[in-house]
């Protein structure tokens, strides 16, 4: 059985209206121009899905919830002064928390969480995944951070459908020697 949804004006409180023009945004909400039956005021709403994301295990055992905010900060800052667009590092997010969600748990580590997102910043530019693993993971010396940079498990976590940002411009008059 269909409820129907009542939405009240909020200029004078009538729990009737019609809708008058719907339309899809791009983060897949739906927006909905209305009007109050009694007072004739026109109004807009905005439907979203909510999501149940699941708890995140943090190395000490600490848990709380996923946070998209939280990823998108962390993410932007390893991408600080790079050639990435917000709506590349927005894009990003939203894989890694489709990802998480599509996974069916109620809970995820932060380490899978924490590969996941160094797997997706290597596919979108090398100095950001860098950044992001240098802080991310705790290193006892040099060889384990170089040896986590070549982790041939990230492959595993890696959608190898969009082609990375170059490290620099390719210039052919500049000789790199070793």
């Amino acid at each position: 059985m269909v409820y129907p949804i009542y939405m009240k004006c909020p200029y004078c409180g009538h729990k009737e209206d019609k809708v008058l023009d719907t339309r899809v945004q791009k983060d897949s909400s739906i927006r909905r121009r209305r009007e109050c039956l009694e007072c004739h005021a026109r109004y807009s709403t905005v439907e979203t899905l909510l999501f149940s994301y699941p708890m995140v295990v943090k190395k000490d055992g600490r848990r709380e919830p996923f946070s998209k905010e939280k990823l998108l900060k962390g993410i932007q800052a390893s991408c600080q002064k790079r050639p990435v667009s917000l709506a590349q590092i927005e894009n990003t997010v939203e894989k890694i928390a489709s990802w998480i969600i599509q996974r069916g748990e109620n809970e995820t580590s932060s380490r899978i969480l924490g590969k996941k997102v160094m797997a997706e910043l290597k596919q979108l530019d090398d100095v950001a995944y860098i950044r992001f693993a240098s802080v991310y993971r705790t290193f006892k010396d040099v060889q384990e951070f170089v040896e986590t940079l070549e982790d041939a498990e990230l492959i595993d976590f890696a959608d190898t459908s969009q082609e990375q940002l170059p490290l620099t411009a390719f210039n052919p008059n500049i000789k790199v020697t070793l």
